[in-house]
């Protein structure tokens, strides 16, 4: 019989051929079993943080205080620097705030998240993660506030600089307050585990709020991490990733064709700040699927 304590001494030997430290949770979304590595540290959320902006967004929409429909135009030139999405666009389009959160879970648009959070509020969002009972998951900062951050701090452009960035020493890294949960956007693997598995039970809000906020996580297009661990096209995976330097998370919910129902927060930090280590991209999957699969053993054993 496979224990919890094996597993998590194959994650971490993993964890240390490719390079990163790892805090993880699983836990079963309808059940009790459990499964974790520093759980209950503080992280940096990186993107991560844009599930509870999705959930407020949602919340808001189903008790009425905004309409998810209405018209919403970006002009071209959006201060929140992105490497993809509308921050990529030459002209003038017109969504709706549903249409802006496909985007901010899809493809982790920035420019859509920032605009998102103006428009539901810092202020609404802590209430929300308060109400659920959340101590350390926090959204003190939108998207453009956590890059400029990196900026004053190195005293150069993150999203201009990659190469300067990955040629940093590990501890010059460390010190962006960026990277420093106490002063950015901040979770714990366990507490998003939690938001994820309330979602799912539509606890977290009303079940049409949460019925959009699943939709959205579905919709994201990155493969590299989380899917990576489960490539049977039976199985579904629903979820968000993260990204700054030397931080690669990814937080979603694995579905097997048996109703099995999976959270999982795996949080990561390298060793140096290089951005394309694709071992580290699929460490994510390999430890997500090693979490999961001891979840789904029929006698699961702590010890």
């Amino acid at each position: 019989m496979t224990t919890a304590s094996q597993v998590i001494e194959t994650i971490n030997a993993r964890a240390k051929e490719v390079g990163v430290r790892v805090r993880l949770h699983a836990a079963e979304i309808d059940g009790a079993r459990r499964i974790g590595i520093d759980e209950n540290a503080p992280v940096v959320t990186a993107s991560v943080f844009k599930v509870p902006i999705a959930l407020e967004l949602a919340r808001q929409g189903a008790e009425g205080e905004l309409d998810l429909g209405e018209p919403v135009t970006v002009p071209p030139g959006h201060p929140t620097p992105s490497p993809y999405g509308l921050a990529t666009f030459r002209h003038e389009i017109t969504t709706s705030w549903y249409d802006l959160a496909i985007l901010m879970i899809g493809i982790s648009d920035n420019v859509a998240t920032d605009l998102i959070l103006a428009r539901v509020g810092k202020e609404p969002t802590a209430k929300t993660l308060r109400r659920l009972g959340f101590e350390h998951t926090t959204v003190p900062q939108d998207c453009r506030e956590v890059l400029d951050s990196i900026g004053e701090d190195l005293g150069i452009s993150y999203e201009d600089d990659e190469k300067a960035l990955s040629e940093l020493s590990i501890e010059r890294i460390h010190a962006l307050r960026a990277l420093q949960p106490a002063h950015t956007c901040a979770t714990t693997a366990e507490e998003i585990t939690r938001l994820l598995g309330l979602i799912w039970r539509d606890e977290a809000a009303s079940q049409s709020a949460c019925a959009d906020v699943r939709r959205w996580l579905d919709l994201q297009v990155w493969p590299h991490r989380l899917r990576s661990g489960f490539p049977d096209d039976g199985i579904r995976v629903s979820g968000k990733t993260g990204t700054l330097p030397s931080v690669r998370n990814e937080v979603g919910v694995v579905e097997y064709p048996d109703g099995g129902r999976y959270a999982v927060g795996i949080f990561t930090d390298a060793v140096d700040g290089r951005s394309r280590v694709p071992e580290r991209d699929a460490f994510i999957g390999f430890a997500a699927a090693q979490a999961v699969e001891w979840l789904r053993l029929p006698e699961a054993g702590d010890e």
